[in-house]
């Protein structure tokens, strides 16, 4: 398959060009104003259809962590890892024994790259570890706090995790970090090192809401990239001078290129340039679909089981005519084929327990589950992909 036939409309968040300000600390550029979003909240951001190429179905062959700033690493040979990430997956959230269980088997690990040299960990970050849920088309699944490592939803809005040269790493790392880390940003670069701190994203299951990365290289860094203070007191534990954490948000521009995989587990994940790479989670063709499903589905369980008949009709009507566009990706087309068949199913036959437990299976299937961390790696000499 061509990248043309692979190439999606998956709708991005962006940073309005209404919000952006000169920034008066670093004259030349500009930065988000103080009435900008964070990349997990869905006000005051602007959203864009971006062409991105579905790698699953078509490979350029060129996109390494070194170059692009970011690769896929095969996780399938650590066992334990496997079998912590299912027993997460089932019960919907993680505990710290099985975070810790998850850095044990990551540390000092060589990770296989797709593409570019395999990367050996090197250190595993104590923060930052955790578990994100979010329903098709952006729907949220958790409540309006997260707890600890739980209760995270997806990232609304393309962004970079975080500026070399701002908060914490500038207290952490005493300033070294833009010469020990390769990085690119709007006001500096360094293209030596192979020492490179890293996000590690393992996607637990992932039909909808994938996370698509940018290739750096078609970003306008010093146009479009713009710094963010982020607070952090409701999600980390900091001292009083790293509260805020400095980040990145993005312009949009036609220019950048966009790639996601539209089907994935936990036998491979995504590593990125947690300095340089802008991402987010994408919104595919046929998620608002699913989502309507998913909602009729949900009301039909309930309904079945409060033995509701009022409701259950309203719930069939509301799907009724649904269509999936033609450019709806393959693994998402099965999941919402899977769903129409359930509704098609209790509509004739009517409900049963039987019928409520696969109705639950199916739409868990349009729940997208990750886990990431962040971790500082280097390039193995040992193998080139």
């Amino acid at each position: 398959m061509t990248v043309s036939e692979a190439t999606h409309p998956v709708r991005l968040g962006f940073l309005p060009e209404a919000q952006a300000i000169d920034d008066p600390d670093h004259p030349g550029l500009r930065r988000a104003g103080p009435r900008a979003a964070a990349p997990y909240g869905d006000d005051r951001v602007e959203f864009h259809r971006c062409p991105a190429v579905d790698l699953l179905r078509s490979d350029p062959g060129d996109l390494d962590l070194l170059g692009a700033g970011f690769d896929s690493v095969d996780l399938s040979g650590l066992e334990v890892l496997q079998q912590t990430c299912a027993a997460v997956l089932d019960a919907g959230r993680i505990t710290d024994a099985q975070a810790a269980a998850i850095r044990a088997s990551l540390d000092g690990a060589v990770l296989p790259a797709a593409h570019g040299p395999d990367l050996r960990v090197l250190h595993i970050a104590d923060e930052g570890l955790i578990m994100r849920t979010g329903g098709p088309n952006g729907r949220s699944l958790v409540g309006p706090r997260s707890t600890g490592m739980n209760g995270h939803g997806q990232a609304v809005s393309i962004h970079v995790d975080q500026d070399v040269f701002g908060t914490p790493l500038e207290q952490v790392m005493d300033g070294r970090a833009p010469s020990l880390f390769a990085h690119e940003s709007p006001d500096g670069a360094n293209r030596d090192s192979t020492l490179l701190l890293v996000n590690l994203w393992i996607p637990l299951r992932q039909q909808v809401q994938p996370l698509v990365l940018a290739d750096g290289r078609s970003v306008d860094r010093r146009r479009h990239q713009l710094r963010y203070g982020l607070p952090t007191g409701t999600f980390l534990e900091r001292d009083e001078d790293q509260l805020v954490n400095d980040i990145y948000t993005l312009l949009h521009d036609t220019g950048q290129r966009w790639y996601f995989r539209s089907d994935m587990d936990h036998r491979s994940a995504w590593v990125f340039n947690t300095l340089s790479t802008p991402h987010g989670a994408g919104v595919l063709p046929g998620e608002d679909v699913a989502e309507q499903c998913f909602v009729a589905l949900e009301s039909l369980e309930e309904a079945v089981l409060a033995a509701d008949e009022e409701t259950l009709g309203a719930a069939l009507s509301g799907v009724a005519g649904a269509t999936l566009p033609a450019d709806t990706p393959p693994a998402l087309r099965s999941a919402v084929g899977e769903m129409f068949r359930l509704l098609d199913l209790v509509a004739s036959d009517g409900p049963s327990e039987a019928w409520v437990e696969a109705s639950r299976v199916a739409r868990g299937r349009v729940v997208r589950s990750s886990l990431e961390m962040r971790m500082v790696v280097t390039v193995d000499p040992g193998r080139t992909a």
